[in-house]
């Protein structure tokens, strides 16, 4: 996201975002059955009704704050393992974030955010699990950053499409699905959908905002 993106656009693109992990909460848990406790759609539809419920609070607050608070209340909202991790990658992108950022400090803040949440969740690329899609795609968003917006963007969710299907037969590592052996290989981790998922919609809401 460039300099000139303010807070009021920040809030709608994460609104967007909410309203795709709302409409994909059967899809997450139908993925979460087959190889964890079939709740990670319960869980993602739990943050994106917080962070709605306080919409009206964000879009009050500075950018870096505007990214803490949405990730403070995810973590302490949300249960399961996805809601610390994604209230982590959130509040750790604020942290970083400079008034006024431009791409290139969204990316260094995306990258630092997905490390902490490979430090929170003892996991790397690799362990099957939302790592595997993040960190390709953090590590693009770097590559391009230097470039025009839509771009770098456009690498990024390229990048996470194709981590994911890299990521399928892999066998689990961490998480639960680490407990299912075998059954994990072939199978999508569904916090490396969701995601995806996330992520894409974050560059179609930009792409179309900008066009």
């Amino acid at each position: 996201m460039p300099a000139e993106t303010g807070e009021p656009l920040v809030v709608s693109v994460l609104a967007t975002v909410c309203d795709r992990l709302l409409a994909s909460e059967a899809r997450f848990d139908a993925l979460d059955r087959a190889i964890g406790d079939g709740d990670h759609g319960q869980n993602l539809s739990r943050a994106a009704r917080r962070l709605e419920e306080i919409r009206d609070q964000l879009v009050l607050l500075p950018l870096p704050q505007l990214m803490q608070r949405a990730g403070k209340e995810i973590v302490m909202s949300v249960g399961g393992a996805s809601g610390p991790l994604y209230g982590t990658l959130l509040l750790e992108i604020g942290k970083a974030l400079p008034p006024g950022p431009r791409l290139e400090d969204w990316a260094r803040a995306f990258a630092g955010g997905v490390e902490a949440v490979a430090r929170r969740g003892r996991a790397a690329e690799g362990d099957k699990t939302m790592l595997d899609v993040l960190t390709p795609a953090a590590r693009a968003l770097q590559t391009h950053a230097g470039g025009e917006m839509e771009s770098a963007l456009k690498a990024m969710s390229a990048a996470a499409l194709a981590a994911l299907e890299a990521s399928r037969p892999l066998r689990a590592r961490r998480g639960r699905a680490a407990f299912v052996g075998e059954r994990s290989i072939g199978a999508d981790d569904p916090g490396a959908v969701s995601s995806l998922v996330c992520l894409c919609t974050i560059v179609e809401t930009l792409s179309e905002i900008r066009s």
